[in-house]
């Protein structure tokens, strides 16, 4: 029943309005002819959106059917945009329109942005792309290596002239890496430890060999999770300091005054802060390790009944004492690694705040990643050291 916004006598025009598009056979060939009003208001319902998407659907882009925009009364650029989407963006092979029709599609052709395409790499490209990658792998390992050269001759120095070697900033940066960090190592090397002696505990029980655990706990603590909890730890906390120290350094232009008077880098930065991780490193292992099983030993007692003086007694018979010195030695290593990447990175920080956010980004993840895999070749090397 016609409302009264519509009668009767115009519901034809209201139909020839709604654009649609229609097939047609003509001179021999196929013919999609659009009508109607491509407008953003003649395309608003949902009726009408429903049966112009139904419309496009039987008209395929990809034959090669001639289109006819003749009959369409009203053409605005969502509609242009419309029917040049369905071409997929390349004209017909033959094309009837109006003039006014033409421009508003001229137009849309010309400022559409079509998706870029993603290249495919074939096998010479990513050679390629790995060799103009090598020489950067190169230079990076050249100023490590430099790095590391120049450390060994500022000890050199050091040990020719002890009296002239910067006592005040190695014994500075030792209370900054080793002492302040205590805290923060205890507390997550004591939970380490609970958790692993729970987690233990429940297989133990299951096999009556609850006493085990001080095997367990001293051998994974004191020789591995030790060592490479707290140099994680310290990776994160001392290593990206290091890098934020230098940094910061080279963006308020204070390496360069330190060029320009003389002092040299590596004598009064690098070595210091070598020396003070080399030194702090093994005592923050032992600090976690302690810690942890301390933590181990009271989740001992409160889930198996194993009393602190039991446990004490075995751990030296379950651990031998070659565990303790592979720990220590592993230790110093990953305190000379952390502080040699750390002060590479800063050294390498460009003079803006986003390099010195990257800088100590890069030299955290470095360390992190470098102090694991060291720490799998020391397991690989001494395998069979302190294991019976």
């Amino acid at each position: 029943m016609p409302t009264d916004s519509q009668t009767p006598a115009d519901a034809p025009d209201a139909q020839r309005a709604q654009p649609r598009v229609d097939e047609r056979e003509q001179d021999g060939g196929r013919w999609a002819i659009a009508s109607g009003r491509w407008t953003v208001l003649g395309m608003s319902t949902p009726a009408t959106w429903g049966e112009l998407s139904e419309s496009l659907k039987r008209v395929p882009p990809q034959d090669d059917r001639a289109w006819d925009l003749r009959p369409i009364v009203q053409l605005d650029h969502i509609g242009a945009q419309l029917l040049w989407n369905h071409w997929r963006q390349a004209w017909p092979a033959r094309l009837e329109m109006d003039s006014q029709h033409k421009a508003v599609l001229d137009q849309v052709a010309q400022y559409t942005c079509s998706p870029p395409v993603e290249p495919t790499h074939t096998l010479a490209d990513r050679v390629r792309a790995f060799v103009h990658n090598g020489p950067r792998i190169m230079f990076v390992a050249r100023d490590y290596l430099a790095l590391v050269g120049q450390l060994v001759l500022d000890l050199g120095k050091l040990l020719r002239a002890p009296h002239r070697g910067p006592w005040r900033d190695f014994s500075g940066q030792i209370y900054q890496f080793g002492t302040t960090a205590l805290p923060i190592t205890a507390l997550v090397g004591l939970l380490i430890g609970v958790v692993l002696a729970y987690l233990t505990s429940q297989q133990l029980r299951q096999y009556g060999a609850e006493t085990f655990i001080v095997n367990i706990l001293g051998l994974s603590l004191i020789r591995e999770l030790g060592p490479v909890l707290a140099a994680v730890l310290v990776a994160g906390r001392s290593g990206s300091a290091i890098t934020a120290q230098i940094g910061v350094m080279r963006v308020t232009e204070e390496l360069d005054a330190m060029r320009v008077m003389g002092i040299p880098h590596g004598f009064r930065l690098v070595m210091p802060r070598v020396l003070a991780l080399a030194i702090a490193m093994p005592l923050i292992s032992m600090w976690t390790s302690m810690a942890a099983l301390a933590g181990g030993m009271i989740a001992a007692d409160l889930a198996l009944d194993i009393s602190p003086q039991y446990f004490m007694s075995a751990l030296p018979r379950a651990v031998p004492m070659s565990n303790l010195y592979l720990a220590l030695s592993k230790s110093a290593v990953f305190g000379v690694l952390i502080a040699l990447i750390g002060c590479y990175f800063g050294m390498k920080v460009k003079p803006n705040t986003e390099s010195l956010g990257r800088g100590t980004t890069s030299s955290v993840v470095t360390s992190i990643t470098v102090v694991i895999l060291v720490d799998a070749l020391f397991a690989v090397l001494f395998k069979g050291v302190g294991l019976r």
